[in-house]
């Protein structure tokens, strides 16, 4: 199943097949003819501000006790470097993401499928998901995110892949799991299944977590009138950012913020 990024028109007849979940590199190709496609790396639609740095409080006035100013942190910079965000994951912890649609919070556990769970934490920590859009939207199917909005980030990631979690828990409606172009290729991108979609499990898919409580009531609200075969591109998502979906696919959803409320 491959949830990233299209690459042509003509995949669709392998929607019903395979699914390809990942980015261009590993152009993913939705695999499922009749019914929904696979969850793959599409280009959102809709510039979304580019990613936050978070600064710390500035000090205070200068004073003959006063401390160094405390340098801002440059989460773009860091992102930068994957090899250097590698952080083990508490074995439970939870998101917040703040949308153009509301709020909805994801709880991972990581027993669930450590290296996914790992990946997602260090991305989440960094926020990498800030400004990113819902660029893939399939009713009765999943919603799909996971392009930096900024092409420097993406640029870094591209290649940065994780190895296969053994799929423990069901694609079930509500859970999350990253998308693929094939074995061992996962790298940033991700989807939320909108329904129960159990037939990806023997694809090789593995969820990590799941939207809590009534969030799925926010995630099913995400637009989805470009469709599948209409949408953005990948490739010049990842290479122009949000300015390219906010030229041609200006209703998209974004991401305000996703942000560690637990196990930080």
């Amino acid at each position: 199943m491959t949830l990233k990024n299209k690459c042509s028109a003509g995949m669709i007849a392998l929607i019903a097949a395979s699914i390809i979940l990942s980015g261009c590199k590993k152009q993913e190709q939705p695999a499922q003819p009749a019914a929904p496609e696979q969850p793959k790396v599409a280009a959102p639609a809709q510039p979304a501000p580019a990613a936050p740095a978070e600064t710390m409080p500035a000090p205070a006035p200068s004073t003959a006790t006063s401390k160094p100013a405390v340098p801002a942190h440059d989460y773009i910079k860091e992102l930068q470097l994957p090899a250097k965000l590698k952080e083990k994951a508490p074995e439970t912890y939870k998101v917040k993401f703040d949308t153009t649609r509301g709020e909805f919070t994801i709880t991972v556990t990581r027993a669930w499928a450590p290296l996914g769970a790992d990946r997602f934490y260090n991305l989440v920590k960094h926020h990498f998901y800030d400004n990113a859009a819902f660029f893939r939207v399939v009713p009765e199917f999943v919603v799909q995110f996971g392009i930096s909005a900024n092409p420097a980030v993406s640029a870094a990631w591209k290649h940065s892949d994780i190895q296969d979690d053994p799929v423990t828990q069901t694609n079930k409606r509500g859970a999350i799991v990253f998308a693929t172009a094939g074995p061992n290729t996962r790298t940033t991108q991700v989807f939320i299944n909108l329904k129960d979609n159990g037939r990806l499990d023997e694809m090789g898919f593995a969820p990590f977590g799941v939207v809590d409580g009534k969030g799925m009531n926010v995630v099913e609200m995400m637009y989805e009138g470009y469709g599948d075969s209409a949408g953005p591109d990948q490739n010049q998502l990842e290479k122009q950012g949000n300015p390219y979906l906010k030229k041609g696919w200006p209703k998209l959803d974004y991401i305000k913020s996703a942000t560690l409320i637990t196990g930080q």
